[in-house]
């Protein structure tokens, strides 16, 4: 589409994760493309996987639903999947 921002997914996840978390040099986010998604894999320390997952998991559903977002419309899904 022209006119229309590219957005870089990966460090948008890394910058919103990096603020939440005590150890910001710990986040890494890497893409995996599988057949039918796109992966985004936020790996963070462990002793900040509370942090990014939150209460409940509300954080990383709202991680989720902001990617969701700004991700390009395509036929592949977006994901984001937190590791421990």
């Amino acid at each position: 589409m022209a006119g229309s921002p590219s957005v870089d997914i990966s460090e948008l996840i890394r910058f919103v994760a990096a603020g939440l978390v005590d150890e910001p040099d710990e986040v890494h986010v890497t893409l995996v493309e599988e057949r039918n998604a796109n992966v985004y894999e936020l790996e963070v320390a462990e002793s900040d996987l509370g942090k990014v997952i939150g209460r409940g998991g509300k954080t990383a559903k709202s991680i989720r639903a902001l990617v969701n977002a700004v991700a390009p419309r395509s036929r592949k899904r977006t994901m984001v999947e937190i590791l421990e």
